[in-house]
């Protein structure tokens, strides 16, 4: 939203200070994006007098100048052809900035005469686009004042600062004038001026009269009114609407049309002007059949889908309704006689006709944020009397079809739970005061919003005005009030520690952490198990983020491949995040998620360099697992889902149901689909599935030791090539709990060679199994029990046999 200083002044009595208006802007909510002031930029110009001018030596169309300056009588040589002896005019002495030509003034010799600073044009400053001389300034201002000081008295609509700021689709009633000049004013920056007022009363019946269709009326056009103008004169505008037009980027193009556009930004009410004489029989508003073209404004043709609401007369379709009129009805310099439209239009039927028909205009993008119904006939009548006054003509009695939309709500005021939420000691007097200043009804503790604030639906909204005219840049921080003494107990969960802790877990492994969407594409979902309806958003920011992600691997491995596409093979990313199983609460949960893609580190002579493997992933879910205090001892099993390599994958299960972590490689059709090149093998932790420890407290458990000397004894057994080393190692450990500390795989003898040592389909697994006596040292009776249970155990479990 653009706007002049001077345009704001009309609806804003203040005598505040540029800076002062900019600031109150911003700290409203309407953020400042641009500001051009051109007493910035021509405030090094100066005036002038030029006591003689002589033709030049070498040059027919240049003449050597000598001018009075405030540091004396200076050479300057000029090709205008009105410089001459007598005239003041604006200096550009050597360093300073001429923007319209981009070029900073400098000391210089031309045909061999040396030149002291520049005499400027118009187009040179950017005041216009005359160039055909340098200015000439009347009366006789003192010589080496400043330029914009001659401007401020003579023409001070050439030094107007334009403001552009920023507009929330929220508030559509800062995209008028009046609506940000309400606001200052609410603020305190000065005192709103009364809305300008119009009577228009009809000399004649309009020959043109509104129909709308039932269906319209009631979901696309509540309102239309109109008039009928005859015998205006139309041609280029005043200079001051040209000029406000041009300040804020649009292009004069004649009366008529500039009051429209003058209306849409000063009251943020689109009009449209038809020419009457083009338009055949009454006016029609309905909802396309589809198929019907038009030629627009801007010159291109529109094509309409059922459904988008259009405005017709007997010939045809005239105007895309609240968007853009036709080129055939639009006015031309020969129009005598016209017909104005001020109408309601829907937002959501505008919106959607807009974005089908790619069709953008001033007008849609307030009628699709709402526009003030209650100011369409108001609004009507101000341009009625601005076109007499302008153009000239007669106006016929008001057509109006429908009736102003009933707009009313109320919602009610608590000012002490205001003061609550804000944060800040605002009384009751000043927030009925600043409720009323931006036009709320206020009685008692209800509250009526204006018909120009569609945004405002609620109580929180009554609370979010009061604080933002009151300025949040006023709170102040207050600590929180402490009961009693000492440290506070902390406020953290155990589940927000364990979160916590693993994610610190990982980055000390050497991980980078990552942070994805949450929303992903179907096919990445479905890969890893999702996909489904459950889990479909219903309004996606786009189509590659239409599904919540069933696992954090489709985030993490996206990554990786741009990453391997930018030329980094070798990664460490991890993401501790949710995952969703399905639309409910209970099916969502907090997963710790690493992927390690390429090799263990850079290549060097030492041949210490490898691929990484699941062993890699099972090590790092481990130290994860053991951080969060997980129970050490933990089953590794087979079967871990579909994404995982079948045969190099596996899970960490406190028992056949409760799986505390999958590990391993990705499979490679994953890899394939999600343009990764491995190898890629990665770890996933459920953080929530570990039990918490019984007992709180912030201390470890006692280090338990003995002071009795271990005894470590190796085993030999010969079972079937199917048996797995985990369960042979399971049967050892279960021999005798409170004795064997630990036991371990040293050694596997596997191939031809064992099975025509063993038998075929056998194989040798080599274990050391280590005591810890805790009363009393081993005796060899003692050691042959338990190894008697070991062999016993294993037979039992395995089959196998102690190899001799």
């Amino acid at each position: 939203m653009k706007f002049t200083l001077s345009w704001l002044k009309e609806h804003l009595e203040t005598d505040a200070p540029l800076n002062e208006i900019l600031y109150a802007l911003t700290d409203l909510g309407l953020e400042v994006e641009e500001v051009v002031n051109p007493m910035d930029t021509l405030a090094a110009f100066t005036v002038a007098h030029v006591q003689t001018a002589e033709k030049h030596p070498d040059a027919d169309r240049l003449k050597v100048c000598q001018v009075e300056t405030d540091d004396g009588v200076k050479q300057i040589v000029c090709g205008a052809p009105n410089a001459r002896a007598g005239i003041r005019v604006v200096l550009a002495k050597p360093g300073v900035y001429v923007p319209g030509i981009d070029t900073t003034i400098g000391i210089g010799k031309i045909r061999g005469v040396e030149s002291f600073g520049m005499m400027a044009s118009e187009r040179e400053m950017e005041l216009s686009d005359e160039h055909d001389g340098i200015i000439e300034l009347e009366g006789e201002p003192e010589v080496g004042s400043r330029f914009v000081d001659y401007l401020a008295q003579h023409s001070p609509d050439k030094i107007d600062p334009m403001i552009e700021v920023a507009i929330t689709p929220n508030r559509p009633d800062a995209l008028g004038v009046r609506g940000i000049a309400r606001d200052l004013a609410a603020r305190g920056i000065g005192v709103l001026k009364p809305e300008p007022e119009a009577e228009i009363k009809g000399a004649f019946k309009s020959d043109i009269n509104v129909n709308i269709d039932d269906d319209v009326l009631e979901k696309g056009c509540p309102l239309f009114a109109g008039r009928l103008i005859r015998g205006v004169k139309n041609g280029p505008s005043p200079h001051w609407l040209q000029a406000r037009l041009k300040a804020i980027g649009l292009r004069p193009i004649s009366i008529l049309v500039d009051i429209t556009n003058l209306f849409t930004f000063e009251y943020n009410r689109p009009l449209h002007v038809f020419d009457a004489d083009v338009v055949k029989g009454d006016l029609r508003v309905h909802f396309a059949q589809g198929g019907e073209t038009l030629m627009a404004l801007d010159d291109k043709e529109y094509t309409f889908e059922p459904g988008m609401m259009a405005i017709s007369d007997d010939n045809g379709v005239e105007s895309i309704a609240g968007i853009m009129g036709g080129l055939p009805s639009g006015c031309t310099n020969e129009t005598v006689n016209v017909f104005i439209e001020s109408a309601y239009w829907d937002p959501i039927t505008v919106a959607a006709t807009g974005r089908k028909l790619k069709a953008n205009s001033d007008a849609r993008y307030r009628f699709e944020r709402g526009v003030d119904p209650a100011f369409t006939l108001g609004g009507l009548d101000l341009a009625t009397a601005m076109i007499l006054e302008l153009c000239g003509g007669e106006a016929s009695e008001m057509v109006v079809a429908g009736e102003v939309p009933d707009t009313t709500r109320q919602y009610p005021l608590d000012t002490d739970r205001v003061q609550s939420l804000v944060g800040m000691t605002i009384s009751a007097d000043e927030q009925v005061r600043t409720l009323e200043a931006l036009g709320f009804v206020v009685d008692g503790d209800q509250v009526t919003p204006p018909t120009w604030r569609p945004d405002v639906l609620g109580p929180a909204d009554l609370v979010e005005e009061i604080a933002r005219v009151a300025s949040l840049t006023k709170l102040e921080g207050v600590p929180m009030a402490r009961s009693g003494q000492g440290v506070a107990k902390p406020i953290l969960t155990p589940m927000q520690k364990r979160e916590a802790m693993a994610r610190r877990t990982v980055a000390a492994l050497g991980y980078n952490e990552c942070v994805t969407y949450s929303f992903i594409d179907k096919t990445s979902a479905e890969l890893f198990g999702g996909g489904g309806d459950a889990v479909m958003l219903g309004n996606p920011i786009s189509a590659d983020m239409s599904h919540m992600r069933p696992s954090l691997l489709p985030g993490l491995l996206a990554a990786a491949a741009r990453n391997q596409a930018r030329g980094f093979a070798d990664l460490a990313l991890f993401e501790v995040g949710p995952v969703f199983h399905g639309g409910e609460p209970e099916e969502q949960e907090v997963l710790a998620t690493g992927l390690l893609v390429g090799h263990t580190g850079p290549r060097d002579p030492h041949g210490a360099r490898r691929a990484v493997d699941a062993y890699d992933a099972k090590a790092d879910a481990e130290a994860v697992l053991s951080a969060i205090s997980a129970p050490e001892k933990l089953m590794v099993l087979r079967g871990a889902n579909s994404w995982w390599h079948p045969g190099r994958s596996g899970k960490l299960s406190l028992g056949p149901k409760n799986v505390l972590a999958g590990f391993g490689e990705i499979h490679p059709k994953v890899l394939k689909a999600m343009g990764v090149k491995g190898p890629a093998v990665a770890f996933a932790v459920h953080i929530a599935k570990p039990p918490f420890p019984k007992k709180k407290s912030a201390t470890r458990a006692a280090l338990e030791t003995s002071d009795f000397q271990v005894v470590d004894r190796d085993f030999a057994f010969v079972v079937d090539d199917t048996v797995e080393a985990l369960a042979l190692l399971n049967a050892a450990k279960g021999a005798d709990k409170a004795l064997i500390a630990e036991a371990s795989v040293f050694d596997q003898f596997t191939g031809d060679r064992a099975e025509a040592q063993m038998g075929v389909g056998k194989k040798s697994i080599a274990i050391t199994v280590r005591l810890q006596p805790k009363d009393a040292t081993l005796t060899e009776k003692d050691i042959e029990a338990v190894s008697a249970k070991i062999v016993e155990k294993v037979t039992k479990a395995t089959g196998g046999v102690l190899r001799s």
